[in-house]
């Protein structure tokens, strides 16, 4: 699949996959910014991406976000691929959840993204849906 990007900041990499068998491609906090302790900040990541219709972006940390003392606000972005303008920056919208300001250094790979695809979907209301109930939430039990 080829994807048609813009950096804003042409100095910092484009984002990449790090080995062979990454699902997922990391990128880059464009600026240094403080985050106060308990406070959300939005890190602009430096791209705008053009992704076909049919598919989406997930955003999402890498699995050592957690060790710069942020993590996602909102657990996982989802990007739309109407969300394709010059001016569409993604950002990462970072919690600190740590009781002293953390600093994130323009450059720190701080997120990671997938490009997936979706399906659009139609409602068909019904008033019975005629199957087994599993009575919810870990109904299968732990072992």
């Amino acid at each position: 699949m080829h994807i048609r990007i813009k950096r804003i900041d042409k100095s910092l990499p484009l984002p990449e996959y790090k080995t062979k068998g990454a699902a997922a491609f990391d990128v880059y906090a464009r600026v240094t910014l403080a985050i106060k302790a308990k406070e959300v900040a939005y890190i602009p990541l430096n791209i705008c991406l053009n992704i076909p219709p049919g598919t989406f972006v997930l955003l999402a940390n890498r699995s050592s976000t957690h060790k710069l003392g942020i993590t996602s606000v909102n657990g996982i972005g989802i990007g739309d691929s109407d969300f394709c303008g010059d001016n569409d920056e993604y950002h990462f919208a970072a919690l600190n959840y740590t009781d002293k300001e953390v600093t994130i250094e323009r450059g720190t790979r701080i997120a990671q993204m997938l490009i997936m695809n979706h399906h659009i979907v139609n409602f068909e209301e019904v008033e019975v849906m005629g199957n087994q109930d599993r009575s919810g939430f870990g109904s299968t039990g732990l072992k």
